[in-house]
C-alpha cells in the first residue's frame, strides 16, 4: 500500500475510532464508524491493487485543486523542470499537472515533467555514467524546487524529485556527505538557469496553464535566443564511474 494511502487509512481509522467514542454523546449507533471504517479500508486496497495508489492522489490533488494559489504554484514548479530541462537539452516527452491528468495518460502518481531518460538509464546499466550527464539531470530534478524557491522564498514540492536524485546518487555509491553537497549544487545552478531566463519562465508557465503542446512550450524555451548550455562543473567527487 502507498505511503499516501496509508496515511489516508490512519486518519480515516482515527476519526472512526473518534466518532465510535463519542457516538453515545450523540445517539450515534456505533454501527456507522463501524461501516465507514470498513469502507475505508475497502476502498484503500482496491485503490492499492487496482489503481496503484492514483485514487488517494487524485481525491488529494482535487481538494487541495479548489485553491488557485496552489494550481498557480504547481505548474510553476513544472515549468521550472521543463525550462532547465529545455535549457540542458533533455527531450521532454509529456508533462501533466494534475492526478488526474496524470491518471488518464497512465502516469504514477500526481504527474508532473516527464523526460526521455533513455540515455540515462543505458549509461546506469552499463556502469559508464558520465558526470556531466548526471549533472544535467541533478539540475533538472532540483528546478521545480528552485522555482519555488524564487517565487514564494519556501518550497513545498519536490519531494519525488529529491528522492530521484538521492537514489541516483546512493547507486553511483556517493557518500551521504557528497549526496548532500551535490544536491546544493544542483539547486543553485537550477537556480542560476532560471534567474537568467525569468521572463521566458513566466511565458513558459503561461503556456503550461492553457496545457500548449510539449513542441510549443520546448519551441518557446528556445526562442528567445537561450542556447544549451552545460552546468559549471560541480564539486569534487562529482565524476561517478
Amino acid at each position: 500500500m502507498s505511503q499516501l494511502s496509508l496515511n489516508l487509512v490512519a486518519i480515516s481509522v482515527f476519526l472512526m475510532t473518534l466518532s465510535a467514542l463519542l457516538g453515545p454523546l450523540i445517539h450515534l449507533s456505533p454501527v456507522v464508524p463501524a461501516i465507514a471504517t470498513a469502507g475505508v479500508l475497502g476502498l484503500a486496497a482496491v485503490d492499492t491493487w487496482n489503481w496503484q495508489g492514483n485514487g488517494a492522489a487524485m481525491f488529494l490533488d482535487w481538494v487541495a485543486g479548489w485553491s488557485g494559489a496552489h494550481r498557480d504554484r504547481v505548474v510553476q514548479h513544472e515549468a521550472g523542470h521543463f525550462l532547465v530541462a529545455a535549457h540542458l537539452q533533455i527531450p521532454v516527452t509529456d508533462y501533466t499537472l494534475n492526478a488526474w491528468e496524470a491518471f488518464r495518460k497512465g502516469v504514477p502518481g500526481q504527474g508532473g515533467v516527464q523526460f526521455d531518460t533513455t540515455e540515462l538509464e543505458a549509461e546506469l546499466q552499463q556502469k559508464t555514467l558520465s558526470a556531466l550527464l548526471l549533472d544535467r539531470y541533478c539540475t533538472i530534478w532540483m528546478a521545480g524546487a528552485a522555482a519555488e524557491h524564487l517565487l514564494y522564498e519556501d518550497i513545498q514540492g519536490g519531494r519525488d524529485d529529491i528522492q530521484k536524485l538521492r537514489l541516483t546518487l546512493s547507486q553511483l555509491r556517493f557518500s551521504g556527505t557528497a549526496i548532500d553537497q551535490k544536491e546544493r549544487w544542483a539547486a543553485l545552478q537550477a537556480k542560476t538557469i532560471l534567474q537568467e531566463n525569468w521572463e521566458t519562465f513566466e511565458q513558459l508557465v503561461a503556456a503550461m496553464q492553457r496545457r500548449a503542446p510539449v513542441s510549443e512550450c520546448w519551441q518557446l524555451c528556445h526562442g528567445a535566443g537561450q542556447s544549451a548550455v552545460e552546468p559549471e562543473r560541480s564539486e569534487p567527487g562529482a565524476n561517478c564511474l
